[in-house]
């Protein structure tokens, strides 16, 4: 089946812009990112004028590309190939682009020998490898490069609750879309359905092949299987361009614990729960690995008194969010009755949080949760047009307790609760309630460009 992805839009504006550059995609494992530009773009848009190259299969290609360095070569090596006149009209596709960086390298001389062939490049986990990699020697002795200034990029994540509405409840997304855009609450039936879409959201998360097994078969239990075995792909995928076996083992731990690390009464991440005597600076590079590779967010404290931009109090403190819902209530292996009866009271609100940061990550928002010394909290804190904007997430309860205290060492222009509750404003304490379907609106308001 077909799944509807916001990201079509921004593979149309790259083809049509008069600045196009080659065309970098970056993403965790499994967010659809070669179905969308192979399946989806590439047939929209090049039916039969497409060339795809997956380097990981492809070792002839990687090996010549390994040995040449003149852009020339390579498209007569493609036209000869694939017996095709490569121009304007032809989009070239290199999937796994991370198996070949001399082709990363080479991707500068296209955009300025052969700008005006489109070409996309793929890849999972291509930025640790470039990290690794950039100060070793090539082949042959050159050095490796990455072609800065000559690549657009673009991140594609697991589907966000807007996609997952589009392609599961066309009609409902409408009506949550008219009324927020209205600032009208929605009926009370319309309400109690668009809050069962969010939990089972939850329970499904936004990889494309989960949710496409969900959609066709109405099963949770064939969609937690397909989780099963992603999850499992993730475990696997670590051993992959890393430096030693602690670093995986440590990679791993952090990974598998990361429910159990919000579910403390402090939420923040602690080294010693991964292994005992362990400090941060020890974890380094297996969180490095996690947050290259799109499969975590990092959240920073911001403490007392903030100032713009936004920066971390702390690089100890910090709290950790797993990129997928599906992943994240797959990890908590929670009973997934709790998904389908009473599910405000049987979810935990770190759920809800988990959720937010997934959204708020979908628009660029980098995340910092704020706490003054008496310990009042905001979940997070995001900066909008200069700014200050504390977010309060919860399933029921009120926020007046955290905001008089941010409104003591803060300017405070509005803050935003989001919970169950009908869309609200409170005019007296400048407080919008957005409920859980309309965090993905809410976000669209809050981005920046």
């Amino acid at each position: 089946m077909y799944l509807e992805r916001k990201y079509l839009s921004d593979l149309e504006n790259w083809l049509n812009s008069e600045r196009r550059k080659p065309l970098i995609v970056w993403g965790a494992r499994q967010v659809g990112k070669s179905y969308l530009i192979k399946d989806i773009f590439a047939e929209k848009y090049f039916e039969n004028s497409y060339i795809y190259i997956d380097c990981l299969e492809n070792i002839d290609f990687v090996n010549f590309c390994q040995s040449n360095y003149d852009v020339s070569s390579i498209i007569s090596y493609l036209s000869l190939k694939y017996n095709r006149r490569i121009d304007e009209n032809t989009l070239l596709i290199f999937d796994e682009i991370q198996e070949c960086t001399n082709l990363i390298t080479m991707l500068k001389y296209f955009c300025q020998e052969y700008r005006n062939i489109p070409i996309i490049a793929t890849g999972s986990m291509v930025r640790i490898k470039l990290k690794r990699d950039a100060s070793k020697r090539g082949p042959k002795g050159k050095v490796f490069l990455f072609p800065v200034g000559k690549i657009n990029e673009l991140v594609i994540y697991p589907l966000n609750f807007k996609e997952y509405l589009l392609n599961r409840n066309k009609m409902l997304y409408e009506k949550i879309y008219k009324n927020y855009k209205e600032k009208i609450p929605l009926d009370d039936l319309s309400h109690e359905l668009a809050l069962n879409m969010v939990y089972e959201y939850l329970y499904i998360g936004g990889l494309p092949e989960v949710v496409e097994t969900y959609l066709s078969t109405k099963s949770y239990y064939e969609a937690r299987l397909v989780l099963k075995e992603i999850y499992n792909n993730y475990l696997n995928d670590m051993e992959l361009y890393q430096a030693s076996n602690e670093s995986i083992r440590r990679t791993r731990r952090i990974f598998t614990n990361i429910y159990t690390e919000l579910n403390k009464e402090s939420k923040n991440f602690k080294a010693s729960l991964i292994e005992k005597n362990l400090r941060i600076r020890d974890l380094k590079s297996p969180l490095d690995w996690l947050l290259f590779c799109h499969i975590v967010y990092k959240s920073s404290l911001i403490k007392e008194h903030i100032t713009i931009p936004l920066g971390e109090y702390n690089e100890s403190l910090f709290r950790l969010y797993l990129a997928d819902m599906g992943l994240f209530n797959y990890q908590s292996n929670l009973d997934p009755t709790a998904f389908l009866t009473n599910k405000i009271n049987n979810l935990s609100g770190i759920f809800f949080e988990n959720y937010v940061a997934i959204e708020l990550k979908n628009i660029g928002k980098e995340l910092f949760y704020w706490k003054s010394k008496e310990e009042a909290e905001f979940e997070f804190v995001i900066t909008h047009l200069g700014k200050v904007i504390p977010i309060d997430v919860k399933k029921n309860r009120g926020i007046l307790k955290s905001l008089n205290k941010f409104k003591n060492i803060n300017e405070y222009n509005y803050a935003i609760k989001i919970s169950s509750q009908k869309y609200n404003y409170d005019e007296v304490n400048k407080i919008y309630n957005i409920p859980f379907y309309a965090v993905f609106l809410l976000c669209e308001d809050l981005k920046d460009f």
